[in-house]
């Protein structure tokens, strides 16, 4: 019941449709009841026995037992005034008619659980994909991204079926089965033999019907594939959404596919749910044919007794799909309760890059960056050690080091992709915990070694996070990054689409159309880390070119391995295991004859 009652807290704000879908289930049972307890009074008129008493006052019964027999005992009434070929006719068109009145209101109540049920899926995928928008780049290197994935996937469909099962057992099956079942022990059981011959001639018609109704369609899973292309583009490429403030671009693109898919899974629903009540009605009328057959051989005195026959068959088939579905929602209600553990776990987690209640705007900057005795550790391995460092506005920093020396971890703790275990940083002499986020990181551009693009059109790539930019301006930042050229010789030039991550451009043209970003960005502080170790020698070129366009007139934080990118850097530092060990410049160092003139030797810089 704990379970269970985790999953009802996702129904709660839903009361309104909760109560639609009891109440049309409700009139759904009842209008079958009627129509099936009546066969048998009536059947019982018009094969032998006319009862020509008065109609008894019905009491101490239930209300609803009452009315169906007040309303049997009536039409009884009715149908002994009537021949007997125009009485059957009746009986067959009342039977039809109050079936498509029960199936009607099964429908409707089907129709109103999908957009319900839907409705809390979207939701749910929409909390997790904000949450996982908002979490600090350090999470997504200690989880695995297919995990992630799976979570907002076959964790949400898992739910889905908790839900229906939710609802199934407190609401349709135990009403089904309550109503079902006290009828049954009303009626006689004397005809089970024949029952057993009935039924698979019955289920048969019905089976044929059902399985002719049902197409399967694909539109949901493309658009799902669609939503996971995205999701996986976005984990993929947290450190640039988070660089360039693109969190509200990537949540709309993924809303709107999201939303699409809600409405399509409402419309296949729809058409789904249709089968199960019509392949029920066309079985009715087949039992009704039949019933009319059935009753002319009783006419002919061939002994059966029809009103028993019928009515035990009818109310037998309709009682045992509901104790199979209730044990497939217990099911399904213990796997779900499962997949919003791990849901809950990742909505539960702690985003430790926190925004204060009183954050201060940070709108330009003008004097320097200074890190003050910074420490950093991942868990209880410690990265950065005593980091102190001042870096003036309009000069150009370069970091070096061998790998794992601390150079990107030092540069993402200045956009906060991480916080600091001890120490402080300061922009301008505020410490950056203090800014506003949005506009710390806006103050920055970042060019990384793998040049990150998402599965749209060029022209939004180089957009990314910045609105208002017009083709003007786009094109302006790309001849900056000498990308123009290229872009235009596409065919469908800024409208081209970069492909999975980029896949559809080369190396070069990727970095270029990042270095346009950052361009249009037109940030004050620049972060290059690396922006052309992974390039051949004439990507390399071109890129460098781009890159030192870029830099001019801002303040550049560049971490290198090719060492001859940055001998013309007004400060060179030096990093080993997480501190800085040199620092000075190219010239400076070389005449040290230090750790820097050994990796230069190493390089062959001249």
């Amino acid at each position: 019941m704990k379970k269970i009652s985790r999953l009802l807290k996702y129904l709660a704000e839903y009361k309104g449709k909760i109560a639609l879908y009891f109440t049309a289930n409700l009139l759904s049972i009842l209008f079958g009841l009627l129509s099936y307890t009546m066969l048998i009074p009536v059947l019982n008129v018009l094969f032998g026995t006319k009862d020509t008493k008065p109609i008894p006052v019905v009491t101490g019964k239930p209300v609803t037992i009452g009315l169906i027999q007040q309303a049997t005992d009536y039409f009884k009434n009715f149908i002994q005034h009537q021949d007997r070929l125009t009485a059957l006719a009746y009986i067959c068109v009342t039977v039809v008619v109050f079936t498509i009145l029960k199936n009607l209101f099964l429908y409707f109540a089907l129709y109103t659980l999908n957009p319900l049920r839907n409705a809390v899926l979207r939701r749910l995928r929409d909390e997790m994909f904000t949450k996982t928008l908002s979490l600090p780049i350090g999470f997504f290197t200690e989880e695995r991204k297919g995990d992630l994935i799976s979570r907002m996937t076959n964790d949400i469909n898992e739910v889905e079926l908790s839900i229906m099962g939710v609802l199934e057992v407190f609401i349709r099956e135990p009403l089904t089965i309550l109503f079902y079942l006290g009828s049954m022990i009303y009626i006689n059981y004397k005809l089970t033999l024949v029952l057993v011959f009935f039924l698979p001639i019955s289920g048969l018609i019905i089976g044929r019907i059902s399985k002719s109704l049902r197409k399967s369609s694909n539109i949901a899973q493309e658009q799902l594939g669609s939503m996971l292309g995205i999701i996986d583009e976005t984990l993929v490429g947290m450190r640039v959404l988070k660089a360039f403030n693109a969190e509200n671009h990537q949540h709309l693109r993924f809303m709107k596919f999201n939303n699409t898919l809600f409405r399509t899974r409402n419309r296949i629903a729809a058409r789904r749910e249709l089968a199960s009540p019509m392949s029920e009605t066309m079985g009715i009328i087949v039992v009704s044919i039949i019933l009319w057959f059935g009753g002319k051989m009783v006419f002919a005195g061939n002994g059966f007794d029809g009103a028993t026959f019928i009515g035990y068959i009818v109310l037998f088939t309709q009682i045992i799909n509901p104790f199979k579905s209730l044990s497939s929602a217990f099911y399904n209600v213990q796997k779900g309760t499962s997949a919003l553990d791990r849901i809950e776990h990742l909505l539960g987690v702690e985003n430790t890059i926190k925004e204060l209640p009183d954050a201060k705007p940070i709108k330009s900057f003008k004097h320097f960056i200074e890190f003050k005795n910074v420490q950093f550790s991942y868990g209880e391995k410690k990265i950065l050690d005593g980091i102190n460092l001042k870096i003036e506005k309009g000069k150009v920093i370069a970091l070096v080091g061998t790998s794992g020396a601390g150079k990107s971890t030092l540069v993402d703790l200045i956009p906060r992709f991480h916080d600091v275990s001890g120490g402080e940083i300061l922009i301008d002499g505020i410490n950056v915990k203090e800014c506003k986020l949005d506009d710390l990181r806006r103050l920055m551009g970042v060019v990384s070694q793998d040049p990150i693009l998402f599965n749209d059109t060029i022209y939004s790539n180089i957009t990314l996070g910045t609105g208002g930019a017009t083709q003007q301006h786009v094109e302006e930042a790309a001849r900056i990054a000498h990308a123009d050229n290229f872009i235009m010789q596409k065919p469908e030039g800024y409208q081209t689409v970069a492909g999975d991550r980029g896949a559809r451009l080369s190396g070069g043209e990727r970095q270029r159309v990042t270095i346009a970003r950052a361009v249009l960005k037109n940030p004050p502080i620049l972060i290059l880390d690396e922006a052309t170790s992974s390039l051949d020698s004439e990507s390399e070129r071109i890129v460098q070119e781009a890159i030192n366009k870029l830099m001019e007139n801002r303040t550049c934080i560049v971490i290198a391995h090719r060492l001859s990118t940055v001998k013309h850097a007004d400060e060179i530092i030096v990093m080993e295991h997480g501190k800085i060990v040199e620092r000075g410049t190219h010239t400076a160092l070389i005449s040290k004859d230090g750790i820097y003139k050994h990796l230069v030797d190493m390089q062959q810089v001249k």
